[in-house]
């Protein structure tokens, strides 16, 4: 009986202790959405000021070879794409859910894609799926790493589309949603075309006095395009890493939960066998009151004969 109980304080104590590190993973998993979600909220406004200036730009009518194909110019068939995954473990389906997702997409599209992957398990899915692997980027740890990466991206992605001449793009990436969930969403980053064009054309001005672009026109408009582009991939890393921390935040909710039934077992358990430890010891000692109360009598007896 000993042992046993011995053994349910062991599993109590080891459990109490994951309970422990599984409610500070849970604690920095919802800091962390905060820190992300912050960002992409911080982003929109400056988000909003390039949209207002590209909007000027094109109102204007300029236009620059980053902003549109040249008509006569063919693609050769080649579609780029980057592909927002983890490096971490306690994320449930993060990675299988948007390689999935990316795979089914780009399946669907006339071009062969080249894939850039940001986090290795998400690279490995990938090209086990038979895609071509441009190249593989770390996932950035915090908000400041964020900006550095998006660097990379832009330089490398840039460098090979041109090479290959053809200018299309795809971002995928998981989007947060209420309640820790999240989804899988898709953004076409290149070529910027007559539609994006004409719909940025018709954002309305804030005020009724109209701005005018001076001096460089073009480099301007190309300025702000890369500023757009910019933005796109630091909304998507950033939601990424924001949903990545909501799927963290589940497991630990649900990994909390089991932990505490588990902990109501073993208590349990370990209470019932403590009182039946109690209740043998009592009997014991009530059978060896009796026994003496027993063998008093019997002497008591003798020696009245």
């Amino acid at each position: 009986m000993s042992d046993t109980i011995s053994s349910l304080q062991r599993q109590i104590r080891s459990a109490g202790d994951l309970q422990s590190v599984v409610r500070t993973m849970k604690a920095l998993a919802a800091s962390s959405i905060g820190q992300y979600e912050h960002s992409v909220h911080a982003l929109a406004d400056y988000w909003r000021t390039v949209e207002l200036g590209l909007s000027v730009c094109l109102r204007q009518g300029g236009r620059s070879a980053e902003s549109r194909r040249p008509p006569n110019s063919k693609c050769s068939g080649v579609t780029g794409a980057i592909v927002f995954g983890s490096d971490q473990g306690l994320v449930g389906q993060f990675n299988d859910i948007i390689a999935d997702y990316a795979i089914k997409t780009l399946a669907a599209l006339p071009g062969r894609p080249q894939v850039w992957a940001v986090g290795e398990r998400v690279h490995a899915r990938l090209a086990d799926a038979g895609l071509t692997m441009a190249g593989c980027f770390s996932v950035p740890s915090s908000v400041k790493a964020i900006t550095p990466l998006i660097a990379q991206i832009q330089i490398q992605s840039e460098a090979q589309l041109a090479r290959l001449g053809c200018e299309e793009a795809f971002l995928f990436h998981n989007r947060p949603q209420a309640g820790s969930l999240y989804e899988p969403v898709s953004q076409r980053l290149l070529p910027l075309d007559e539609i994006w064009q004409k719909e940025l054309t018709q954002v309305p001005w804030p005020t009724k006095i109209l701005p005018e672009v001076l001096h460089d026109l073009p480099a301007t408009l190309s300025s702000l395009i890369r500023e757009y582009l910019f933005i796109s991939l630091f909304r998507a890393c950033a939601e990424s890493l924001a949903s990545e921390n909501a799927s963290r935040l589940a497991a630990m909710q649900r990994a909390e939960k089991n932990i505490d039934d588990l902990l109501e077992r073993l208590h349990g358990s370990y209470h019932r066998l403590r009182q039946s430890s109690i209740d043998e010891e009592l009997f014991d000692v009530v059978s060896g009151y009796e026994a003496l109360e027993k063998d008093g009598k019997n002497g008591h007896a003798a020696a009245m004969f």
